[in-house]
């Protein structure tokens, strides 16, 4: 769906909505993007972005851009170290006023993502959803999300996708614009980035049995 005009799964209002915000928000944000990319270039090296196949509407593939967080470190046995090995102090930073998300914004432009939605994950979930929390893919995967506004990373998998799955059911131009305001408050306070004692989120293995989650508020 990348670059169409009028992506599946959005309607006009939304689709002018992140166009009108993100166009003049990539001009504003430019000298920033370049200090960024700088900076992970001098701390990391090559390549200053991350990029990775991830799951849009209705579960197509297309690739996410982000500033990369990481070193490219891995084990004698060729497997990556532990996340919290890796992640530096950079990164670290990036993560936790979420500026590593910045690069996301030419997804929006391109159409594969939203200013708003849930965020895209791994392809690999895909086959561990249960039906209810599949139809988070019924919605243009977000830069930002109402998951990400109730606890981010200091939830459940199952509170995710339940919260994500109520976004798709109220949908309204309203409730995006107080994802927005509440996202730039979330980011100031750093609220939710990580799973407590852990440096990122813990991979999802899918659901026990009646625990798909609970409803969205």
């Amino acid at each position: 769906m990348s670059g169409q005009l009028l992506p599946a799964g959005m309607t006009p209002a939304k689709r002018l909505f992140d166009l009108l915000l993100t166009l003049p928000g990539l001009i504003l944000l430019s000298p920033i993007l370049g200090l960024i990319a700088v900076a992970v270039w001098i701390n990391q090296g090559r390549p200053v972005l991350f990029h990775q196949v991830r799951p849009g509407y209705g579960g197509q593939p297309f690739t996410v851009f982000k500033f990369r967080t990481m070193r490219m470190a891995r084990a004698s046995d060729g497997e990556p170290l532990p996340d919290e090995v890796r992640l530096t102090a950079l990164g670290r930073f990036l993560r936790s006023f979420s500026l590593d998300e910045l690069p996301e914004l030419w997804n929006v432009v391109r159409g594969e993502m939203s200013l708003v939605g849930p965020r895209p994950l791994l392809m690999q979930y895909l086959d561990r959803y249960t039906p209810e929390q599949a139809r988070r893919h019924d919605a243009v995967p977000g830069i930002t999300g109402w998951a990400q506004i109730h606890g981010r990373n200091a939830v459940t998998w199952e509170e995710k996708f339940a919260l994500d799955v109520w976004y798709v059911d109220h949908w309204s131009f309203g409730l995006d614009l107080k994802i927005l305001l509440l996202t730039f408050w979330k980011v100031i306070t750093r609220e939710g980035i990580s799973q407590p004692g852990r440096a990122t989120a813990d991979e999802f293995m899918g659901s026990p049995p009646g625990t798909d989650g609970g409803p969205g508020v």
